[in-house]
């Protein structure tokens, strides 16, 4: 039974993945959708690569992070200092002359997003190693101040960042297989970790650190590397979205993009990975979707007064609350989405359509 039920979800996974590579292809050759579309979508793989990443330290683990945005500025302007074309380079920094060491460094796009997510690695074991020591409300105020020091250092930090000014002519993909395969490669590194004995390890710091610690994990070795992979695709995502903006500047980094993130994961489910994916998209698109509850609205000759900028993020808000009222674990829950999971909610629902008909009977 549980053989059979293992190939279902591998002909499940395999057929959600062909239709998913047959229409990002369609949208990638341009045969469907434009440039809007394509956009939004690639917005949201990053989004997901990030969420993902949060999942890991909060869902997984049970550390109350909120330094997302702080290792994404790190990915973004790594990518952004080392790949704008050095000819360009004159007409971006001058207020101040970028530093002549980095001035002359131009590196492939890869590289530079391999670098970019390994020096956030880097700074997340170093604030790692002070700040995991504490729990809860604690961490999470310790990390969010990081990630605001972060933002702080890249706008004084004016011969390497271009300040308040930002970077710009950063080249872009061209083509969607950059942003949704490495999507595709940072879920699928994160979910075998999580089934690894590392994952084993980080739920059972997030069910019970001490009784873990009795069994023998140590806490502090595991917390750090679940903050430093998760601060490594973080920013990686920085990095993408970047060369999909083509441009970087301080004011994109502010804490309130970490609460986006957290959002989503608590709405796809904290410690479920196909939750957080669904929910990215969710939430991405949907925010485009309402977009015109933002525009003036005219009836008749009369105008609709509440039809104005903000509106949209109300009516959001207000979509979420009712989603969370009937998912208040998420989406997911802690569950993943498979060939049983499916197969409940459809049985579920067959034995409740039973139930009325027996009661109307």
């Amino acid at each position: 039974m549980i053989k059979n039920n293992e190939n279902h979800n591998y002909k499940i996974y395999l057929v959600a993945f062909a239709i998913f590579a047959f229409l990002i292809t369609l949208l990638d050759l341009k045969y469907i959708g434009d440039d809007y579309v394509r956009r939004v979508l690639n917005l949201a793989a990053i989004y997901t690569i990030v969420s993902v990443s949060m999942n890991l330290v909060n869902g997984f683990t049970g550390l109350f992070s909120l330094g997302q945005a702080g290792f994404m500025a790190i990915g973004a302007y790594t990518v952004a200092i080392l790949t704008v074309p050095i000819d360009k380079r004159a007409a971006i920094f001058y207020v101040i002359p970028q530093n002549t060491f980095l001035a002359g460094i131009e590196l492939p796009f890869v590289v530079a997003l391999l670098l970019g997510g390994l020096l956030a690695a880097l700074v997340a074991i170093l604030i790692g190693i002070p700040v995991l020591r504490l729990k809860s409300d604690y961490l999470a105020i310790a990390t969010l101040g990081f990630s605001e020091i972060i933002r702080i250092v890249f706008t004084n930090a004016k011969t390497i960042t271009n300040g308040a000014l930002g970077i710009k002519s950063i080249p872009e993909m061209p083509t969607m297989w950059v942003f949704f395969g490495i999507m595709i490669l940072s879920v699928t590194f994160i979910v075998l970790l999580i089934n690894s004995s590392y994952g084993r390890a980080f739920k059972a710091i997030r069910e019970d650190d001490i009784a873990a610690e009795s069994m023998g994990i140590n806490l502090f070795k595991h917390k750090v590397m679940s903050f430093a992979i998760g601060a490594f695709f973080a920013g990686i995502g920085g990095g993408l979205l970047a060369t999909l903006l083509g441009t970087v500047d301080p004011k994109q980094f502010y804490f309130v993009a970490t609460y986006n993130f957290l959002l989503i994961i608590v709405l796809g489910g904290m410690g479920s990975i196909s939750g957080t994916v669904i929910a990215s998209f969710i939430v991405t698109v949907g925010l485009e979707v309402l977009r015109f509850f933002d525009d003036p609205l005219t009836l008749f000759g009369y105008n609709i007064p509440i039809f104005r900028a903000g509106f949209r993020m109300v009516i959001f808000s207000a979509l979420l609350m009712v989603l969370v009222l009937f998912f208040r674990n998420g989406i997911m829950g802690q569950k993943e989405l498979s060939w049983g999971f499916i197969k409940n909610i459809f049985s579920k629902k067959n034995l409740h359509k039973k139930a009325k008909k027996g009661g109307t009977a």
